[in-house]
């Protein structure tokens, strides 16, 4: 698969171009991870790739994002309770450290993490975890993108 997706996430998902969304919400795009040595590493993305950060969003736009975010959380946790016994919680986060537009990651931790990385940011994994082959988005990981997609659709009103 090719990776020129990735130089514009929000404008190939506004395309329907960018294979890692599983879903369009109100203020922005579900998408799988681009690793997943957490299974279900998720991200929501916003719809308007000009907004860098929360605070850039239009006020009466910003609860839609927030609303989107939560209901991604809710989502991942729903499914990885039901696929592993080990399913601890979801962490999400904004954060605005590389990429240059508006996205918030919900990492699933899991009770099979190491010992010393199981309390701590999901950052501080080895970085070898980040590039390992098995865990880079592609085809093996549509079952996770349809579990949680599935819930999202549970979640809808």
């Amino acid at each position: 698969m090719s990776d020129d997706w990735r130089k514009d996430r929000i404008g190939n998902a506004l395309r329907g171009e960018n294979p890692a969304v599983f879903r369009t919400l109100e203020a922005g795009f579900a998408v799988i991870g681009d690793v997943q040595f957490l299974p279900g590493y998720s991200v929501l993305l916003v719809n308007d790739p000009s907004v860098e950060r929360l605070s850039e969003l239009p006020k009466d736009k910003r609860p839609a994002f927030l609303s989107d975010m939560d209901k991604l959380g809710e989502a991942l946790e729903c499914a990885c309770r039901r696929l592993d016994p080990a399913f601890r919680r979801v962490n999400l986060r904004i954060l605005g450290n590389t990429d240059p537009f508006l996205h918030a990651h919900a990492w699933p931790r899991f009770e099979w993490e190491p010992a010393d990385l199981v309390g701590r940011p999901v950052w501080l994994s080895p970085r070898e975890r980040w590039h390992d082959e098995q865990y880079v988005f592609g085809r093996q990981h549509d079952a996770a993108r349809e579990w949680i997609a599935d819930e999202l659709d549970r979640l809808a009103p």
